[in-house]
């Protein structure tokens, strides 16, 4: 899967997603740091590639619904420091080869999974 990890992801996660098979960029490889989210959301549709961010804007599905994205991904947590950001990617990727998100918004949280429109998964 091809994914856009936002630049208030720690840059140190990449790996695990590329290690995963995954085709992983980052907002900081690019050179787009402070880039705008509606700017960010449109290049994510236009680059085919599914966001992964801790913006919670991006769980607004009035101002950037995922229908017609290749989905957006929120993390949250309470601790969001490495180890629960390892965490949270590793069942993120779990989760990836299990369900699709295309025109979907995931929220994952440490030990659960919600997708919008659909019911929540454990």
């Amino acid at each position: 899967m091809r994914l856009k990890l936002d630049e208030n992801l720690d840059a140190r996660l990449a790996p695990l997603f590329r290690n995963a098979g995954h085709d992983a960029s980052t907002v900081q490889e690019q050179g787009l740091q402070g880039i705008g989210d509606e700017v960010l959301y449109r290049l994510c549709k236009s680059e085919d590639r599914i966001l992964v961010s801790l913006d919670l804007d991006f769980s607004n599905v009035l101002r950037f619904p995922p229908q017609g994205t290749p989905g957006l991904v929120v993390l949250r947590g309470q601790n969001l420091l490495f180890p629960t950001m390892r965490l949270l990617v590793e069942t993120l990727l779990d989760a990836l080869d299990k369900e699709s998100t295309t025109d979907k918004l995931w929220i994952m949280e440490p030990g659960r999974l919600r997708i919008h429109g659909e019911t929540e998964q454990e």
